[in-house]
């Protein structure tokens, strides 16, 4: 499920944001990337729609996912619950 990130506040965003990008720990290239500047960069793409803020009610968690996954993601959600 698709989370509008409208609802959230601009905390418990930013928390999910934080909390991603601290557990993806994506690599950035020869130059140190600040958590800040990451923040900064996922909280952008979210608003373009390049990424979505997205729900398993399998698992119980929160993600964020390059909007292409979307139908993968809904797949494997329906999947697992049979």
């Amino acid at each position: 499920m698709i989370i509008p990130i409208t609802d959230l506040t601009e905390e418990t965003l930013m928390n999910i944001i934080e909390g991603f990008v601290l557990r993806e720990g994506t690599e950035y290239g020869e130059a140190d990337v600040s958590l800040a500047d990451k923040v900064q960069q996922v909280s952008a793409q979210l608003a373009i729609g390049d990424v979505l803020l997205v729900y398993s009610e399998l698992h119980e968690t929160v993600n964020i996912i390059p909007k292409q996954q979307l139908g993968d993601f809904e797949l494997s959600e329906a999947q697992q619950q049979l």
